[in-house]
């Protein structure tokens, strides 16, 4: 199954909805709209000619372990040399360290197209981005300058350890220790789990950022301090020394990303370094892990791209049948499924999710970008970063498994490729915190948090763009309609939390879901909008500005009132989830 990237819809959310050039001016890099999109083509050329080809193989191939070495798929190797060489690596890193330093609002678009391209690919790169941005931050000037460049250009790879066998979700429960050394060093042993590219053969080190308890610190979180353990000490000179002391001792047997190496790695008496202050490690890896939840965000978004194009494809040239209402080819022997209500019904939720979670992207890159410099924007990204993690990976799993019932029997199939995208994307709802913990921290840290002066915040601002939109009014009454319900609801979610602990737990995941359905229906509007000016003026694309007006009834009557189930739900209170006692839940 091939895969194009959607460069036309991607410069219509960039340039036509948000005005990436006008954010560019306001941060100050000089980008351009000319650049940006040159960018993106050859964004687009290496995603479909360079790593798509690699997909198929690299699941089933995987990846090989073999006296603590990992061996990646065939053609993995080469192709992250050309990524490194092609300056890829390096697209968002600072620009002291030899980064390129592109705002989220444009790299994003390109991280969409290795996660549709291939997942397992785009799992080693990802967390190296992370790694910088972390070490930016947090490191010391010796530990900057000892690591970053390299970690920006890609010749080494990063990685993020938390979980342990009985620490998950729960920090607290953390084992993993790191002793104090004469030399200012720390020595740190225990193991960590479903450590992804913990060991692998495309760059010539890996710097691993670890979790870990040192002597005497307070139990819980607030005792945990992160470090960076490197797989080769580096010396002073900046050549790499010998092997520290740790291992990969397994690779996980998996469901799918199996081009991925996802590790069980041990730490035996390694050499590690203080990244932050001590005891304060998680706050630390916390910038590491809100980026990390937004590219898996992404994550979904690229396999429901893949999945899309890939049903897309299969509808036009698969027949089947004859159309209701009559033949719509004639000359074959039976009609192709696109004609069949109930498949347009599929192809169109597939493309309203993919294309509404691709504006919600972008709008949530602008927040990224401007966090650093603007306490408003930093708020907003996190109230939106749990949303866009749940909601765009549970849209990856629907949309896949929509695929998959395109293709009918065939999609159950191996060598068709739509099954694979729903395996890959089973992972994507659980890592970097599962979907329901998503939720969790949607209500209790950031509705509770702040009494929901961030959610009315948002709400009020696109209340303000719904009523500009003069040319969809009755889509706009609509969407303002559900702004207001969403508005009511939080605070009724609100109240009931303050009444009922148990309340935060009941309610979240519909509270998210709920929420998500409204944002993407604010930007399908933003959306018709546009196309309807674009219309309106006589554009020479109007074939693709009529589908966008088309697209966004189709969300509004069809997958919007979803929304309202979800709101039933969600009132319906945690009585009737907390009253059944343990005994009976019984088979």
């Amino acid at each position: 199954m091939s895969y194009q990237a959607p460069l036309r819809d991607m410069r219509f959310v960039l340039h036509e909805l948000f005005d990436v050039s006008g954010h560019c001016q306001q941060l100050g890099n000089g980008l351009e709209r000319e650049t940006i999109d040159g960018v993106l083509e050859e964004g687009a050329r290496f995603a479909a000619e360079v790593v798509a080809p690699l997909n198929r193989n690299s699941d089933e191939q995987g990846c090989r372990l073999q006296d603590g070495q990992v061996t990646t798929p065939d053609g993995f190797r080469q192709a992250y040399k050309r990524y490194v060489k092609q300056g890829w690596a390096s697209m968002t890193g600072p620009l002291d360290f030899g980064g390129q330093g592109f705002p989220q609002m444009v790299s994003a678009s390109f991280h969409e197209m290795l996660m549709a391209a291939s997942l397992s690919f785009r799992i080693y790169s990802g967390l190296t981005e992370g790694t910088v941005l972390a070490l930016d931050r947090h490191g010391s000037a010796v530990l900057k300058e000892r690591y970053l460049a390299q970690l920006v250009s890609g010749e080494w790879t990063g990685t993020m350890c938390l979980t342990e066998p009985q620490a998950g979700t729960d920090l607290a429960l953390l084992r993993t220790r790191a002793m104090p050394q004469a030399d200012g060093s720390y020595q740190l042993s225990g193991s960590k789990i479903f450590i992804s590219g913990g060991e692998q053969d495309l760059s010539a080190n890996i710097i691993h950022l670890v979790l870990a308890r040192l002597p005497e610190a307070p139990p819980g979180v607030k005792g945990i301090s992160l470090f960076l353990v490197p797989k080769r000490l580096v010396n002073a000179d900046g050549t790499l020394g010998a092997r520290n002391a740790l291992s990969c001792g397994a690779l996980e047997h998996k469901m799918g990303i199996k081009g991925a190496s996802t590790c069980v790695m041990n730490f035996d008496g390694a050499s590690g370094w203080l990244v932050g202050e001590a005891n304060q490690g998680l706050a630390c890896m916390f910038t590491m892990m809100n980026d990390a939840r937004f590219q898996v965000g992404l994550q979904g978004l690229g396999i429901a791209e893949a999945a899309f194009q890939g049903g897309l494809v299969y509808a036009r040239e698969r027949l089947q049948s004859r159309a209701i209402s009559g033949a719509k080819a004639p000359n074959k022997a039976a009609d192709p499924i696109i004609v069949h209500p109930d498949v347009r019904r599929m192809l169109l939720t597939q493309k309203t999710l993919s294309e509404g979670c691709r504006m919600l992207a972008a709008y949530t890159a602008r927040q990224l970008d401007l966090e650093h410099h603007c306490s408003a924007a930093k708020r907003r990204a996190a109230l939106l970063i749990p949303i866009v993690k749940a909601f765009f990976t549970d849209c990856g799993q629907e949309v896949a498994s929509l695929g998959v019932q395109l293709y009918g029997g065939h999609g159950f199939i191996r060598e068709w490729g739509m099954e694979q995208l729903m395996r890959d994307s089973r992972i994507t709802q659980l890592y970097e915190g599962t979907n329901g913990i998503q939720a969790l921290d949607l209500v209790r840290r950031k509705l509770l948090g702040d009494g929901g002066s961030e959610l009315n915040a948002l709400i009020d601002e696109l209340a303000t763009q719904v009523a500009q939109a003069s040319r969809q009014a009755q889509m706009a009454e609509r969407v303002g309609q559900r702004l207001q319900q969403w508005r009511a609801l939080g605070e009724s979610v609100l109240q009931a939390c303050r009444h009922d602990p148990e309340e935060i737990g009941a309610v979240s995941v519909d509270f998210l879901a709920y929420s998500a359905y409204v944002l993407l229906a604010t930007l399908w509007l933003q959306a018709a909008e546009r196309a309807s000016a674009a219309l309106a003026a006589g554009s020479s694309e109007a074939a693709f500005y009529q589908a966008k007006l088309q697209a966004a009834d189709f969300y509004l009557r069809r997958v919007l009132p979803r929304a309202g189930a979800h709101r039933e739900a969600l009132l319906a209170g945690a009585g009737c989830l907390m009253s059944l006692p343990e005994a009976d839940f019984a088979f």
